[in-house]
């Protein structure tokens, strides 16, 4: 595959991943940020590699060989992000534009290797899962802080915005993966809340609370 051809399938992996359901053309032009033609051109394309299951004015979903594919393109860029944090030092906030680069790589052999040298994580900097070489994710029992109520506890897990404005949010905040935070209330008039993070107190917006996700202790 090309590394355009590879953007795409990860970009319908990711649409599909929490639904299972058919994408539409528009929506995968949205999150490739082009138009809704030259998305149909690369649909055609994928195919007729038997990547995809695609039908003019229908939506769009992974074939079995395109799922395992689009696993070992996030595989790739999640495990080079552990790499970027645990080994040379980046923060979380700075590694996928380089991820983005390096998931384009080829070789199975150094990316097992880099799993083995890391440990065998199963999880980004991010808190999202990694696949492992035969496409196998396990799943974290998670849900969005905003979702608690009062005096529930959880452990965070994972961001749901991986922007680097909402990390560098969070480091400010000293909000970080396996930070313990109790739900202390939630304000009725803007659905903002008061949590305890290791055990300082603080308040939180609600787009704030809805993009952390937590495991409940």
């Amino acid at each position: 595959m090309t590394f355009s051809e590879e953007n795409y399938l990860k970009a319908i992996y990711h649409l599909t991943a929490s639904s299972d359901t058919e994408v539409s053309t528009n929506a995968i032009a949205e999150m490739m940020e082009t138009k809704a033609s030259s998305v149909t051109d690369m649909l055609k394309k994928l195919s007729e590699k038997d990547l995809i299951n695609y039908k003019k004015y229908q939506g769009v979903s992974l074939t079995e060989n395109g799922r395992l594919a689009a696993k070992m393109i996030v595989r790739k860029h999640r495990l080079w992000e552990v790499f970027l944090v645990e080994k040379l030092n980046f923060t979380w906030d700075e590694v996928h534009d380089i991820a983005e680069q390096l998931e384009h790589i080829k070789s199975e052999q150094l990316i097992n290797r880099l799993d083995d040298f890391l440990g065998n994580p199963t999880e980004d900097p991010h808190g999202d899962p990694i696949p492992d070489a035969n496409g196998r994710i396990i799943k974290v029992e998670k849900q969005l802080l905003s979702e608690l109520t009062e005096n529930q506890t959880g452990v965070c897990v994972g961001v749901k915005d991986t922007s680097s404005e909402f990390l560098k949010y969070l480091d400010k905040q000293e909000i970080a993966l396996g930070s313990r935070i109790v739900f202390l209330s939630k304000e009725t008039f803007d659905l903002s809340v008061k949590i305890s993070v290791d055990g300082r107190e603080l308040s939180i917006s609600n787009k704030i609370a809805s993009n952390l996700f937590v495991k409940l202790v």
